[in-house]
Formats: C-alpha cells, structure tokens, sequence
C-alpha cells in the first residue's frame, strides 16, 4: 500500500494513542461480543415499553377505527401525517451522509454513516406505520400498488401523489437497505472470524461468504459507488414527493412551489439533528470517543446551521408570497399561522428552527456537548411542530366559517407518537447489540493518513514546517479526547 501523508492543517479523525488495527477492530466489537451495560439495558427497556404503547395505541386504532383519533370533518389529516413527514424527514441524513459525502469524499463521514444508515431505515419503518394506520382499514393496503385484481378496470390513480410517495419510500427504503447491508458485509465478517459456535453460524450465513480478498474489495467498492449514485437522487426526490401530498393541493398555504426545496432542507436539518442526538449518546456510552471526535461534532452542528438557515429563508418567503399573491385566502392562511389560536405552535417553530441553530455561530457552543445535544432535540421538536403547523393550521379554518374547528388530540394520537419514538430506539438499541455501530473497515482507512498519532509521527520527524504544527495544535484545543500532553508532544521547539 503506498503512503498518503494529509495534509497537517486537517484536523485528525481519529484520536486516542497506540491505535492500531486489532484495537479498532476490539473497541467497536466490544459491545457486540459482550453482555451490554446498565445503560444499554436502561435505554432497552425504557425504548421497549414505549413499543408496547405503540403496540397498544395502533391495536386499538385498528380495531376501533380512525375515529380513535382527534380528526374531525374539517381536520382531516393532523397529528398521522405530521408523524409520517417527520419520520421520512429524519431518515434523510443517513443517505446524505453515506451516499452524497461518500461520493465527495469527504473522509468525517466514515465513523458516522453506519449508525446514520441504520437510522434512516428505523425512521422509514416508523413512517410506513403511519402510511398504513391511517388508512382505516389497513387489510387493504395493498391496494395502495398497482397490482392485477379481480376488480375488473379497478387501478391506483397515478396522478395523486399519495401513489407516487409509495413508490417514493418504498424505493428509498429498499436502496437504503441495501447500501447499509453491503457496507456491513465486511464488519459481520470479521464478527463471524472472532465468534464461535452458534454465533459464528449465524454471522457465517449473515456475511454472504465474505473473504476479503483483493477481488471481493474491488467490487465492494464498486457496488459502493454504484450504491451511491443511485440513493443520490433520493435524497432529493423523496421529500419533493412528500412535499407534493399538499403543493399539488388548491389549500391556502399547501399550494405553494417553494415546498419540494424547503422540505428537502428541512428533512435534512432534522435529519442530522437526529444523528447528532444518537451519536451524542452512542460516543459516551459505547466509549467511541477516539472514533467520533469533536470534529464529527462541529462538522454536523455546521451543517445543522446552514440548513437551519435555508429554512429559516423558506420561512420568510412563504410570508412574503402570500402577501405578493395578493390572494386573501393565502395572507389570511399565514396571519392565522401567526396570531391565530395555533400561534403558539408557529412561534415554538420559529424559535427551534430559525433562531436556536444560529447558536452555532460561536465556536464555543458548538464545541459543546451538552449545548450540542439539547439543540440537536429542540431542532426536532421544531421540525416536528413545523409539518404540524403547517397541515393542521391549513385545515382547521377553511373557506366557511361555520366549518371551523380545533384539533385536539386523544390518547391514542399521543400514544402512537410516543410509541413510534420507542419503537424507533428499540429497533436502534437493538442494532447497536448485535452489529458494529461504527464501521470497522472505514476507520481502518484513516489510521494511516487521518490519526492523531499518524500525525504526530509526522511532526517528530520534520514532515512539517513549524507554522503549519503551530496551527495545527491550536485546532486541538476543542477535542475532548486530546490531553495537553498530546499537544505537547507535537511542539517542534522542543
């Protein structure tokens, strides 16, 4: 293999001293070869139990029927489609990050697309719930693809983009899918080499016969990049569909062609606020320190930022072309968003989606992991109360006053909601036991050009000129995971 020194003004994606690659290969596997901790089996049972309130709560909707939910004939949709958009929007962040920065190279995401992959599917799957619940009679779902019936001239209308969002996920689930699985094949390989007995039975079949010859690695990366440019485009189609359920609507404050962009960034913006919560909690309790560093950190609150910015614009501009419409229905559709009985939800909006990422201008928050955490969950809180402001507060006044109502939810609403939450940090926790939560072969690649301890080598032995080390050591102030020590040891003076 031919050396590739980095350049020393990048900071290092790797950290911790005498990395090796038995020691990547030990750290990641630990929780997967050992019995979990207190806290696993604490985030387990708490994540479980809401799974049985979903249990409960969609059980009881399917055998008592939608009207188990605070709809009524005016709010038609509410808190299932807000639901539904927002799951499909966190599940955005994992395609970004293992298809868009794979394909621009950019060397961060490789300690963070395994678990951001496993956390779009988990989202996809509780979106698809809602797709299904929501129905009111869910036996029928089928009926949702165009499939030979017995119905005679019975066929799905391709002009309702309902239809084109079932084709839409399903297609990004099942790409999904399968780029996160090839990219495990070489992990749950070397799983099946450490394991014995039954274990290495299973991981054996779970591997597809992986040897990890120089012709299995050539194709693997072919695949990738294939892989990669399929899922590309659906980064932004799906949530263009999605967008489409209410911009092809005639509903004053649906019917707007800004949507397809604006939801694209927003599902993006929520998307990684979501992967910065999980990672947050994965570094700490899995002890990944070394391998999600405080770059991993600042990169992803920046991209929180500028995203949580192009938001905040959409947001500006809906109010401006609702007033240059010139359309009373469509200025009145926002001043009700604003000082109408909804209010509060547009200004709790306001406030975690335009306002709170702008908080990451300064270095020293977003170098912050508590700041960083608590942000990362109010971003979801507002991403989730922007699709509930924008479907409820369309709806709950129309173009008759004597149809005006409130939306209230039951316990089954909130039950669902809540469950979905649990059901999603089930299927997580559960991934995070029995497969590497990092990629094991991906952090291998940055040992010899992007680690801490490569990079030091270097220095010691004059790779460098002493302007550029100076730079370099005052980039490390952030790292939590970097001792002065350390520091030190780069100091060519000495």
């Amino acid at each position: 293999m031919s050396s590739h020194n980095e350049s020393i003004l990048r900071e290092p994606l790797v950290t911790g001293k005498n990395i090796t690659y038995a020691k990547v290969t030990d750290d990641i596997l630990l929780p997967v070869e050992n019995k979990p901790n207190k806290a696993w089996w604490i985030g387990f049972i708490v994540a479980a139990l809401g799974a049985m309130l979903w249990v409960v709560s969609v059980g009881y909707t399917f055998w008592t029927g939608i009207g188990a939910w605070g709809l009524n004939k005016t709010v038609g949709w509410a808190w299932d489609i807000t639901d539904f958009v927002w799951w499909v929007g966190i599940g955005h962040a994992g395609t970004l990050i293992s298809a868009v920065l794979l394909l621009f190279r950019q060397n961060w995401r490789n300690s963070i697309n395994r678990s951001a992959e496993a956390m779009t599917i988990f989202a996809v799957i509780c979106a698809a719930t809602y797709v299904v619940a929501h129905m009111g009679r869910p036996w029928l779902a089928y009926w949702i693809f165009p499939l030979p019936n017995q119905f005679g001239s019975l066929w799905v209308n391709f002009n309702s983009p309902l239809v084109w969002d079932a084709f839409a996920i399903s297609t990004y689930f099942t790409v999904s899918l399968v780029f996160w699985y090839c990219g495990l094949l070489p992990d749950i390989a070397s799983v099946r080499d450490r394991a014995t007995g039954l274990k290495q039975k299973v991981y054996k079949v779970l591997s597809f016969g992986w040897n990890g010859s120089v012709k299995t690695w050539q194709r693997f990366e072919i695949v990738s990049l294939i892989l990669a440019g399929i899922s590309t485009p659906l980064v932004l189609s799906v949530h263009t569909i999605v967008s489409m359920d209410f911009a092809t609507s005639v509903i004053p404050g649906w019917h707007t062609t800004i949507f397809p962009p604006y939801f694209v960034a927003g599902a993006i913006f929520s998307g990684f606020a979501m992967v910065q919560t999980l990672l947050l909690i994965l570094r700490k309790v899995m002890n990944f320190e070394d391998y999600i560093t405080m770059f991993h950190i600042e990169s992803m609150n920046k991209i929180i930022m500028v995203t949580g910015s192009i938001v905040g614009i959409a947001y500006l501009t809906e109010l401006f072309i609702a007033w240059y419409s010139g359309s009373e229905y469509e200025m009145y559709a926002f001043a009700n968003r604003i000082a109408g009985p909804y209010a509060w939800a547009y200004w709790a909006m306001m406030t975690c989606n335009v306002i709170s990422p702008q908080l990451f201008w300064f270095k020293k928050i977003r170098t912050s992991i508590p700041i960083s955490w608590v942000l990362s969950i109010v971003v979801n809180i507002g991403m989730w109360f922007e699709r509930f402001v924008i479907i409820v507060t369309s709806l709950h006044r129309d173009y008759l006053p004597s149809s005006w109502a409130m939306f209230y939810p039951t316990w089954v609403d909130v039950g669902i909601f809540v469950g979905s939450i649990g059901l999603f940090f089930t299927l997580f926790l559960l991934f995070l036991r029995f497969l590497p939560g990092i990629a094991i072969a991906e952090v291998k690649l940055l040992l010899k050009s992007a680690s801490l301890q490569q990079k030091t080598k270097l220095v010691q032995e004059g790779a460098f000129p002493e302007e550029q080390v100076k730079f370099f050591q005052n980039s490390l102030d952030k790292y939590d995971t970097v001792s002065e020590e350390d520091i030190k040891a780069l100091d060519v003076r000495k």
